[in-house]
């Protein structure tokens, strides 16, 4: 066995290597056991779709007993939302009841919000790919659809928790590379105090973390570069190419939300390979900590839905290349 050993970048969030050696080696079986009955891990093939079906679901229901749903959409990709709008158009689900908080959006070098129009947006994508695609008789007033923009992003968490009565009854989300939720990512500069190395450790939900409203963010690296492998940036490393700053809901948004809905299932373009398989054992079984952002619905009620191939073992695999 070698005895090589080394610190990791200055800029990778999360070092503790005793805890990444205890990670890598976990199996389905071990994921899916918490200490947290409310943090309920399933995992099973096509995770995302559980997620949609679950949305589905509330949508339908909002119709049927005519009650308000608000809930927080997280990155709008097409093969997820068709199949929801498809169903939608499909039973007539009337979607008068719907409010939709987009999570995120792009920022410019200036902390300028990238308008509806931006063809990489997350709004642009949302109006395109889910509100255009539910039909004109079903769909919810345009003025249920809100999404961040420079005028709005200093009250958008009031927003959210006045429409929902206090918090979203839903939100729907999914890890990044760097372990955020929306664009939450590891230490943004507007989080005095938690800059420390790594060592600050979240105990329970009246952490001030938890009181950080919607925000402009500077991004951290591994975002940008996972970005730069999303269709919208031409899946092709071009990080120049992705913006550095981010509109995003804070902690404060995700612990008010009534029901939380994480999906874990991206691989690289349906292979094996997957940047999400150590961020989610972080983020499931890790400590909570304002490095790892997602960990923090250890601390809540969630249902967390985890593809096969993302509760591998991580090991050695000599052979393969990229």
């Amino acid at each position: 066995m070698s005895n090589f050993t080394f610190k990791p970048a200055p800029w990778v969030p999360f070092q503790d290597e005793e805890v990444l050696k205890k990670l890598r080696p976990m199996t389905a079986e071990d994921i899916v056991k918490h200490p947290n009955p409310n943090f309920r891990i399933h995992i099973g093939p096509n995770a995302t779709t559980a997620e949609m079906c679950d949305m589905f679901s509330m949508i339908m229901r909002s119709d049927l007993m005519d009650e308000k749903f608000t809930f927080i959409s997280g990155n709008p990709c097409p093969g997820e939302y068709t199949p929801v709008t498809a169903a939608i158009n499909a039973r007539r689900i009337n979607c008068r009841n719907v409010h939709v908080f987009t999570m995120d959006e792009w920022a410019d070098d200036q902390g300028n919000i990238a308008p509806l129009t931006y063809q990489s947006g997350f709004s642009y994508s949302f109006m395109k790919y889910f509100y255009n695609q539910i039909d004109p008789e079903l769909r919810m007033p345009l003025e249920n659809i809100h999404y961040p923009t420079t005028e709005n992003i200093k009250y958008y968490s009031d927003m959210i928790d006045e429409c929902g009565e206090g918090g979203a009854d839903a939100i729907y989300a999914g890890p990044g590379w760097a372990g955020h939720i929306a664009f939450i990512d590891p230490c943004p500069e507007l989080i005095p105090g938690f800059c420390d190395g790594g060592k600050y450790i979240i105990k329970d939900l009246d952490d001030p973390y938890f009181q950080q409203p919607a925000q402009v963010v500077t991004l951290h690296p591994l975002t940008i570069m996972q970005n730069s492998l999303h269709g919208v940036f031409g899946q092709s490393g071009d990080i120049a190419n992705v913006p550095p700053k981010a509109a995003t809901i804070g902690p404060r948004d995700v612990l008010h939300a009534k029901k939380r809905v994480e999906c874990h299932g991206l691989a690289t373009y349906g292979t094996f390979s997957s940047w999400q398989r150590m961020t989610s054992r972080l983020i499931t079984h890790g400590p909570v900590t304002p490095y790892v952002p997602g960990s923090i619905f250890q601390l809540m009620d969630v249902d967390l839905y985890m593809d096969p191939v993302i509760a591998q073992p991580i090991q050695v695999m000599e052979t393969a290349g990229y």
